[in-house]
């Protein structure tokens, strides 16, 4: 870690403006004392960004140029909202405002709603894809799940880039996009939801920005009132601002240009959302007058790492490429990215999990780790490879920290003992505050030593360790401060959701993962059909999966693992090829114009080769087919049940509940969610199978020679009718 990009948890406030800058480099520096005008901040991945536009507020504020309630900074996640409220507070302007647009939007239209228009503002939906299907069902049309959530995202590109539903099918030829239905029909769909909204009297996400800028637009009282509270923005992220938020950023504005904007084109990975680049690269023919400042000096990754992302920017074609940064590392030379290749995506997965387990034994901490991929369905093969191999993970997106309840009881557990800590003898030999938390946390479930394996109670360990660890960092940084003092941080971290780490590996979408880092990143799944996705066809959206592939390099800091597979599935045919954004940079490749170029031997590990017998078995057996239909499975799940989803089962519901009993039986024991013992999926399979012996079990995907040695014989037990005693023995 670096002063450019990481701080101790708990620094001290800087005592004066000028001590707000110390630490900066020349460039962040730059940025910090910019304080008048426009400017512009082209950051690279790494570079920063965040330190340098929070000092830059900070010194405002503590030299007295700024007024903290008149300066908003917005972004695009309540996480970098959160974060960035956290840092500015520890800088001493704990008074600014960093919202996210829609949430500053929300802020203000409930305010001038009243005045704007009378009345209470309508209620939002958290979720508007039930309203699409109502809308779909008003116009006769028929859509499947698949097409429902397709023509929902198209509603929502529609509204950020202002298309009403009769230029929708103009608006998106022009854009390019693949309608999911006719666009006739997705037009029909979109007016039928905007009138059943009004009906409803509710209002949606992208509503909430509409409707400001058309209070903004139509009445310049409120829209003067805005103004005359903020006076000094800050945008980061500038790079994924879509035309409808660029507007809502014009009305605040006004006449004024006291804007600071921040971003990167090389990381626009969202433009099916409406986002596009153009506006930072136009800002300063908007704005001559500018000051642009670049930030290239790269904290976060190693030489190795950088040079790679540097590489994959340097076959870019497009805009944003004529406008790319090269990145400098600051860091010390480290590894050589590793590139290795498998038979199919099953033992891509297992060779992934083999290496974390290894990483893990060596001292890596698992919350330095992460496995990042293309599609969310990508994500199901490497839980179940991760969960055998006996690693702790975590989904990205999952419920947030402090919202998990084992955090609620022992933030309310520490708070009783701050009120009356005096009369609780748990604390009587505790000398000080990371003492007392370890004291108060115990009656919790907290143990000097972690709980073997993974599962439930290992991911509350992990919880409340993370509440220790924060102690002692908290008790470090602020010598005696107290146990109530501790409660009032975790309030206010639990407001901004900023949340201590946790230790699991990280499972994450390639998309998802932006923003974030980590020790170790296994970029997996990197072939052509899946980088470039396959819907990828023109060459706007081409260079934007290799902007996502950019994204997802950067996340590493020091060891950077890249794999594909030759087959989606087991013995199916070896025909995918490593994705062409790896030509001339993975050893033994050579760069070609938009070509693949074959995988050579030098520096690439034959994944399939080193999984030994296991991969030899992959390889003998042959394409996995449906038993009802004989078609050719692809999908993971249909796999493990060895037919299509929708042809009919012959399972055995009453073996499939004793099943899922005794499964639960086991997780219990174990401590562990009950999928790591079997999931759904396999124990469908199983019901549906009845295995007479362990050949027939050990055919099942999902029953791996660790789960058939540990559960085979309770299973077979089961299937043949046995009842299981609670020693595990049939009877």
């Amino acid at each position: 870690m670096t002063a450019a990009t990481h701080s101790t948890l708990f620094p001290q406030v800087p005592e004066t403006a000028d001590a707000v800058l110390d630490g900066l480099d020349p460039e962040q520096r730059a940025v910090a004392t910019a304080l008048h005008g426009p400017v512009c901040v082209l950051a690279g991945a790494g570079t920063g960004k965040t330190r340098a536009i929070t000092h830059r507020i900070a010194y405002g504020v503590r030299a007295g140029i700024l007024q903290p309630s008149s300066v908003l900074a917005v972004t695009f996640t309540n996480r970098a909202a959160g974060e960035m409220r956290g840092r500015l507070r520890q800088l001493g302007a704990g008074g600014v405002q960093a919202r996210t647009f829609h949430s500053a939007a929300l802020r203000q239209l409930q305010y001038f709603w009243p005045k704007a228009v009378g009345g209470s503002l309508p209620r939002l939906v958290d979720r508007k894809i039930q309203l699409v299907a109502d809308a779909a069902a008003a116009c006769r049309i028929r859509l499947d799940r698949g097409e429902l959530r397709d023509v929902t995202a198209e509603i929502e590109w529609c509204k950020v880039t202002q298309t009403i539903p009769a230029d929708y099918a103009a608006a998106a030829a022009r854009a390019g996009r693949e309608a999911p239905r006719d666009p006739a029909e997705t037009a029909k769909i979109y007016a039928a939801y905007e009138d059943l909204k009004r009906d409803r009297a509710v209002i949606d996400f992208e509503d909430v920005l509409l409707l400001t800028v058309a209070v903004l637009q139509d009445r310049h009282d409120i829209a003067e009132q805005v103004r005359s509270q903020y006076q000094h923005f800050v945008v980061d992220e500038y790079q994924d601002v879509s035309p409808l938020q660029q507007r809502l950023l014009e009305l605040w504005l006004g006449e004024r240009d006291s804007l600071c904007v921040v971003g990167d084109a090389s990381q626009t990975i969202y433009s099916f959302t409406g986002a596009t680049p153009d506006h930072l690269l136009d800002f300063r023919t908007r704005h001559p007058g500018a000051t642009v400042v670049k930030l290239v000096r790269d904290y976060r990754s190693s030489p190795q790492v950088v040079h790679l992302a540097n590489g994959l920017l340097s076959q870019a074609r497009g805009r944003a490429a004529e406008h790319r940064l090269e990145l400098i590392s600051q860091r010390p030379p480290g590894a050589e990215p590793v590139y290795a290749e498998y038979t199919d995506e099953p033992a891509e997965a297992e060779g992934a999990a083999r290496r974390i387990r290894d990483l893990i034994a060596s001292g890596v901490p698992a919350g330095e780790i992460a496995v990042l991929f293309r599609t969310n369905s990508q994500s199901e093969t490497y839980e179940q490879a991760l969960a055998d191999a006996g690693v702790p993970y975590q989904l990205r997106g999952a419920e947030r920290f402090f919202d998990r309840p084992e955090v609620r009881k022992a933030g309310a557990a520490l708070r009783a003992a701050a009120r009356f800590g005096g009369n609780d003898s748990l604390l009587d030999d505790a000398v000080d505050l990371p003492s007392q938390v370890r004291a108060v946390l115990s009656g919790e479930g907290w143990t000097g030593s972690p709980p073997a394996g993974s599962g439930a109670v290992r991911e509350r360990w992990e919880s409340l360790a993370a509440l220790v660890h924060l102690a002692q960092d908290f008790a470090t940084a602020k010598p005696g401060a107290t146990l109530g003092d501790l409660v009032a941080e975790l309030d206010e971290r639990a407001s901004a959701q900023h949340a201590p780490t946790v230790q699991g590996v990280t499972l994450a979408s390639l998309h998802s993962a932006k923003g974030l880092e980590w020790d170790v990143v296994f970029l997996v799944g990197v072939a052509e059909g899946m980088m470039p996705i396959t819907y990828a066809k023109t060459d706007e959206q081409i260079e934007e999966e290799r902007r996502l592939l950019y994204v997802g390099v950067t996340r590493a800091r020091e060891h950077l693992f890249v794999s594909w597979a030759l087959a989606r599935s087991p013995g199916g045919r070896a025909g995918r090829r490593p994705s062409r954004f790896l030509d001339g940079l993975r050893p033994g490749s050579v760069a070609t114009a938009g070509g693949r170029a074959g995988a050579g031997p030098g520096g690439i590990e034959r994944g399939a080769a080193r999984a030994g017998v296991t991969a030899e078995r992959r390889t003998s057996r042959s394409p996995a087919r449906c038993r009802v239909c004989g078609r050719t499975l692809a999908d993971a799940g249909e796999m493990k049940l060895m037919r299509c989803d929708g042809c009919p089962s012959d399972m055995d519901e009453g073996l499939y509940e004793r099943l899922r009993e005794w499964r639960a039986v086991q997780a219990e024991r174990s401590g562990q969610p009950a999928f790591c013992v079997f999931t759904d999926r396999t124990l469908m399979a199983i019901a549906e199978t009845a295995p007479d012996d362990e050949g027939e079990l050990a055919r099942i995907p999902g029953v791996g020679v660790r789960k058939l040695n540990r559960f085979g014989a309770d299973v077979l037990a089961i299937c043949a009718g046995q009842e299981i005693m609670e020693d595990g023995e049939g009877n």
